[in-house]
């Protein structure tokens, strides 16, 4: 049996009656013991204007937690490009690099950003943006729930127009904030290239000049596209012949539209002989089903304040999520991401992450767990760990883990 990795994606969560420092000390703390467990990748994913998820920065992230580890891959997932130049980011890992070489993953998203040309009523640059980021997305319409060959839930999309219907004003400001006067995002496929470019020392501008950027120029990252659906991004990775993380926590609905994409582009290049894909989920772990359900409680308050607009929430109790009274639009707004969440003890949660894996053919799993109390987030790790080294999925620290 192939060995199959666990990874963490990380998004510096904030609960409810603590502060930043905590949540920063805690993503430290879950790095080291993520290593001691026998995680092969940490990484840290990119959000802004979230009071309960303070990951804006990968590489700070990165940086922050580098140090007190020494052998788990550090890495974004990913740094948004839509609001990014390709040198500063070539820069910043070349500079992780250098102090940390042969350990940085670097994961590409494509995130919204102003398209260019611009247009001149009041929030349509923001609106046609949005709309073109949605659109490119690809894959069927997932307008009713369907299952996976091995019964995997698909479950129906989630409407991406309501978000900008409820919340255009707060993503022009976030856009306005994250870009230049004026500025705009160049095409994607354009800015990979370039990224890789950089990272080989073969960059020549529109106009003939060589640039070499240092740091970063021969840095030894890997660099992965991170992707939600069958659209531009898994495209792109295909072609390319980098590795590609689908995302199953994030977008469930269209997860086999991105791997089935990124599969059909796939070219080889000197990095990669065959395609090489990570899924990530949401999960937790308890010792029991119960206990798990009991842990998790709070994620759907959580996902129903980033869909109603206002960003994420710091991470609610039990007691906090028990007291909200929902309502149908409410539980509407959160179904799919409850419904695909993966929660119970090591062998329920197991089970769905096999199910997971063979439906995309994953080679690799990348976990995201939020809990209220820290240590209940690390124990849901330990958990996990300790059920799929029992099941023979992989030996911690052994080089069979290692892939590509």
């Amino acid at each position: 049996m192939s060995a199959t990795p666990l990874a963490v994606l990380d998004l510096v969560p904030r609960s409810s009656g603590t502060g930043t420092g905590d949540a920063v000390r805690n993503a430290i703390d879950l790095a080291r013991q993520a290593e001691r467990f026998g995680y092969q990748r940490y990484w840290f994913a990119e959000h802004h204007l979230n009071p309960g998820v303070l990951g804006v920065s990968p590489a700070v992230s990165i940086a922050l937690v580098a140090g007190a580890t020494s052998t788990i891959r550090l890495g974004s997932a990913g740094v948004q490009l839509g609001h990014r130049q390709a040198l500063a980011t070539v820069e910043e890992f070349g500079l992780l690099d250098a102090v940390y070489p042969g350990r940085l993953d670097l994961g590409l998203g494509r995130s919204i950003g102003r398209q260019k040309p611009a247009v001149d009523a009041a929030n349509q640059p923001t609106a046609a943006a949005f709309s073109a980021y949605v659109a490119n997305r690809g894959g069927g319409e997932h307008t009713v729930e369907q299952r996976a060959g091995n019964g995997l839930l698909l479950p129906k999309q989630y409407d991406f127009s309501r978000l900008l219907a409820t919340s255009a004003t707060k993503v022009a400001t976030l856009l306005s904030l994250l870009q230049q006067p004026g500025a705009y995002t160049p095409d994607y496929d354009t800015q990979v290239s370039d990224i890789l470019a950089f990272l080989a020392g073969t960059y020549v501008s529109p106009d003939g000049v060589e640039v070499h950027t240092y740091p970063g120029e021969g840095a030894a990252v890997q660099v992965w596209i991170l992707g939600a659906s069958g659209g531009s991004s898994a495209t792109v990775a295909g072609e390319k012949g980098l590795r590609f993380a689908a995302s199953y926590h994030h977008s469930p609905s269209t997860v086999i539209d991105a791997v089935d994409a990124y599969r059909a582009a796939f070219k080889p290049s000197e990095d990669l002989a065959a395609p090489y894909i990570s899924v990530s989920a949401d999960v937790v772990v308890g010792d029991t089903d119960e206990q798990a359900a009991e842990l998790a409680a709070g994620y759907g308050l959580w996902v129903r304040s980033i869909r109603a607009g206002s960003g994420a929430i710091p991470f609610p109790t039990p007691q906090e999520a028990a007291a909200h009274e929902w309502t149908a639009e409410d539980r509407d707004l959160v179904r799919d991401r409850i419904d695909t969440q993966l929660v119970g003890s090591p062998q329920t949660v197991a089970d769905k992450l096999e199910q997971l894996r063979d439906a995309t053919g994953a080679h690799e799993l990348a976990v995201t767990t939020i809990t209220h109390d820290h240590a209940d987030r690390v124990r849901s790790y330990q958990l996990l760990a300790q059920e799929w080294t029992r099941r023979g999925h992989w030996t911690p620290g052994r080089a069979e883990n290692q892939q590509v």
